[in-house]
């Protein structure tokens, strides 16, 4: 039958408030919305029931005649008893299918999906591990034929460079890109799932070397008396007074400083933070009294500890390890040690557990306590924090006896 519809008519049909449809013969029409938008559908009934499926793109990608010509093919379908929408679906499922066959498709695909929720970092991170670890050796493997002893094997060598924490990582994304590969049907494989059982025991991590308190005097003298980089041992200086990280204490820019307020605002996703987490550090009046002074040496700059061979970059990740070997301290103190001792001092002292938490930002701010306040227990923590800056200065000018009659710190306070 001819169609009951031309081009001509298509091209001049105008939207309306509703949507409507024209007829172009056999079941096949064109379904024109207020938008102004076109898409072929055909009616047909299968099993006694009534049923309507798309035919083709759009009008105009998809043209009068093409759309009479897959609609014919449709009825052809249907009159070899098969349901169009069925044959559809199970084309579809059979594309899906053969989208990825091997580990390498599988695992770029994941990787895509991945990278919807994660940060940039953390997804160039899982890129790197899958290019230096997994795709050397499984990218043109077919995953129904990768075996849990070939997995196993390549997890052993990872371990065997003491990457363990590569390893367990390594393990939960094969696990991962295994779960994701079964539930699209590219494979009913599961070699990553008893992977755990065969990791190898990481060796025991110990903390980072730091000070007993009783060693504290001699070291802030030896300290004060340190004819390198006045920049290095303001950075350290700085470490112990807030307890914050190497890396965001290193990285220190002007822009986050409010030295009137005493406040150092770390935005969240800031380089070097942990998880990216937002975090505010009460400074000290010492801490700011030194910032001010730094201010004239690098105070033009980005960075407040800029670095020694080019002041656009900050201080390198080694400079305050640097300094602690050559004033004596290699072994017994770094730069990251500075927040051990810092934490062990103050819940000696008995301050609140969640203050001290707080001010060594561990922990997602926005999730404590099921609590949205950015700024908690700040005055607190300011308050605990001068006590321990003033604390500091006593014993460097006391002397090496810091027990007898002298206090350690104030009381600590009550919220």
């Amino acid at each position: 039958m001819p169609s009951k519809l031309t081009e001509l008519e298509i091209r001049n049909s105008k939207p309306r408030k509703a949507k409507y449809t024209l007829a172009a013969g056999n079941g096949l029409m064109l379904l024109v919305m207020p938008d102004g938008s076109k898409y072929w559908r055909l009616r047909y009934r299968f099993g006694g029931k009534a049923r309507m499926i798309a035919v083709g793109k759009p009008y105009p990608e998809t043209t009068l005649k093409a759309a009479t010509a897959r609609a014919a093919d449709m009825r052809a379908l249907i009159a070899q008893g098969l349901d169009p929408a069925s044959e559809r679906k199970a084309e579809k499922l059979a594309k899906r299918e053969q989208v990825a066959n091997t580990f390498g498709q599988a695992a770029e695909a994941w990787l895509q999906f991945r990278s919807k929720a994660w940060d940039a970092k953390t997804a160039e991170q899982a890129r790197n591990y899958l290019e230096k670890d997994l795709l050397p050796k499984l990218r043109s493997r077919p995953l129904d034929h990768i075996s849990p002893a070939e997995l196993g094997a390549l997890m052993a060598k990872i371990e065997a460079r003491g990457a363990f924490d590569i390893a367990k990582k390594t393990r939960q994304w094969l696990k991962a890109i295994f779960s994701y590969s079964r539930a699209y049907g590219w494979t009913a494989n599961d070699p990553a799932r008893d992977l755990a059982a065969i990791a190898a025991p990481a060796p025991q991590q110990e903390n980072y070397a730091h000070l007993q308190i009783e060693e504290l005097p001699n070291f802030l003298r030896t300290l004060d008396a340190y004819a390198g980089s006045t920049l290095v041992v303001c950075c350290a200086k700085l470490s112990l007074w807030t307890a914050n990280r190497p890396g965001v204490t290193r990285t220190l820019k002007w822009s986050e400083l409010d030295l009137d307020a005493g406040l150092w605002t770390i935005n969240k996703g800031r380089e070097g933070m942990k998880r990216g987490y937002f975090h505010l550090t009460p400074l000290p009046t010492q801490a700011v009294e030194m910032l001010r002074e730094v201010r004239r040496i690098s105070g033009h700059f980005d960075y407040v500890f800029v670095g020694r061979n080019d002041p656009m970059k900050p201080l390198s990740d080694g400079a305050i390890n640097v300094m602690l070997k050559r004033i004596g301290y290699q072994y017994k103190q770094t730069a990251h040690g500075f927040r051990h001792l810092i934490s062990t001092a103050l819940n000696d002292q008995g301050y609140a557990e969640d203050w001290i938490e707080r001010q060594l930002a561990h922990g997602d701010p926005d999730k404590i306590r099921g609590t949205y306040n950015k700024a908690q227990y700040l005055d607190q923590r300011r308050v605990m924090m001068q006590a321990w800056a003033d604390y500091l200065d006593k014993i460097r000018q006391q002397g090496d006896d810091i027990t007898g009659d002298l206090q350690r710190m104030p009381l600590a306070i009550t919220a």
